[in-house]
């Protein structure tokens, strides 16, 4: 079985006059190909002012199945509105237990979007194992608000001065056939 790191689903609430050009994604594809995280899946969701939900687009293909199963959304209803309207997927409501993540959905504002974007942390998954080897049980997960780090600011600033913006390694080149060192 692969290992595989910790999973976050990470939900982004956009206001009706939300701009959507890509510049999501693409940050998406740089945290990727840095190896800090592996995009699992990816949904994009409106709600129409009548309250019901449906798929802006999904960004390639098989993308969105599994957030829209979290959102219990079946696979044949994908399959269904994907064959009668191709960029758009009508489900049901969605919340971090399956249904916290439906409430989620529900209390979405209508007019509004939100991205569910299922990340994994690759950079943890080692972390994990030897953690759940040592008897360890997560008890708690998330990310900190900008106000639960007010009183950490200035600490943090400085901290991100000093250690500068992470860097992905380069790639080390692959020797190509006829090209490999001998041994001697």
């Amino acid at each position: 079985m692969a290992v595989i790191g910790p999973v976050q689903l990470l939900t982004i609430e956009f206001g009706p006059d939300a701009k959507f050009e890509g510049r999501i994604i693409e940050e998406l594809a740089i945290l990727e190909a840095n190896e800090q995280i592996r995009v699992l899946d990816v949904l994009f969701v409106s709600k129409e002012p009548s309250g019901g939900l449906f798929s802006l687009d999904f960004q390639q293909e098989g993308m969105g199945e599994t957030v829209a199963a979290l959102l219990g959304i079946s696979r044949e209803r994908i399959r269904a509105v994907q064959d009668a309207y191709p960029s758009m997927t009508e489900g049901n409501a969605f919340g971090l237990s399956t249904g916290e993540i439906r409430e989620m959905a529900e209390a979405q504002d209508p007019g509004t979007s939100a991205a569910y974007i299922l990340l994994e942390h690759v950079w943890a998954k080692h972390l994990r194992k030897a953690v759940r080897d040592a008897g360890g049980v997560p008890v708690a997960e998330g990310f900190l608000t900008e106000e639960a780090l007010e009183p950490v600011a200035v600490e943090l600033a400085a901290a991100a001065e000093r250690l500068g913006d992470p860097v992905a390694p380069k790639p080390t080149p692959v020797p190509k056939p006829g090209n490999r060192p001998r041994r001697t």
